[in-house]
């Protein structure tokens, strides 16, 4: 059973686990269409098509790299221009509400909102060339996408603060050692192992336990991230953040002067 939603593929296995696989190869940069299509298919796998858990995956070299700020969709998210990382952030809400549990397949990059994306998920299967980054502090702005509940949660508040400080590039293997990794699996067998993840248990029990642990975290979700859109409206006017872009852009380190 497959269906399609935008750049989102979504599919069943014989097993009742699906994929909801996101199709913008090589970096699978997002924007609210993209979150919105995914937030669709959620609701596809977990009603009419009877999934039990999903695998979140993606084509390409990067699992996902994000909002694109420097290239041809950088002015239409622009905060302090459209609504559009205010309707991104209302679609990504959409993501807590998922019935299922979902498993992310990470290969390449987890980078900014695509770490956010990835720590949606209730579980993250990665490759050891996997790498996760938080690299907001590095283009002048506050992380996004509920990071700020999710992260602390996952990685422990210390080494959430030490990633969203430094925005430091984090490898497969260390993600791993301090759990934002909980397991490791080599690039062909990603999807295989996410899979195998939630396969072997009791769905309705899984749902059950599920809706305990999670709690009330898409509430605190949906709150992270009207907070974090508020301080990213504030730094989106500054030369700090327009030097972050620029750098970016330029590939060079940023020259911040805290204005």
């Amino acid at each position: 059973m497959a269906r399609s939603f935008g750049d989102v593929a979504a599919e069943v296995g014989p097993d009742g686990v699906a994929t909801a696989e996101l199709r913008r190869p090589p970096d699978n940069f997002f924007d609210a269409a993209l979150i919105a299509s995914l937030a669709d298919a959620y609701d596809w796998l977990g009603g009419e098509a009877g999934a039990r858990a999903i695998v979140l995956c993606s084509q390409g070299r990067n699992f996902c790299a994000g909002a694109d700020l420097t290239g041809r969709s950088a002015q239409a998210e622009r905060i302090g221009e459209s609504d559009g990382a205010a309707k991104l952030y209302r679609e990504a809400a959409r993501l807590f509400e998922a019935r299922l549990p979902v498993v992310a397949a990470v290969q390449g990059g987890a980078v900014g909102g695509g770490l956010g994306l990835a720590c949606s998920a209730d579980f993250r299967v990665a490759s050891p060339r996997a790498w996760f980054r938080a690299n907001f502090a590095r283009l002048g702005l506050h992380q996004g996408f509920g990071l700020s509940v999710t992260l602390p949660a996952i990685a422990g508040a210390q080494r959430a603060a030490e990633m969203l400080y430094t925005g430091r590039r984090v490898g497969g293997e260390e993600a791993a050692r301090f759990g934002l990794a909980d397991r490791l699996a080599e690039p062909g067998r990603l999807r295989e192992a996410a899979r195998d993840l939630v396969a072997a248990s009791a769905p309705l029990a899984v749902r059950s336990i599920r809706d305990t642990v999670r709690g009330d975290l898409a509430r605190r979700a949906r709150a992270a991230m009207e907070a974090e859109l508020a301080e990213q409206r504030r730094l989106w006017g500054t030369a700090d953040f327009a030097e972050g872009v620029r750098a970016s852009a330029e590939r060079r380190a940023p020259r911040f002067e805290g204005r």
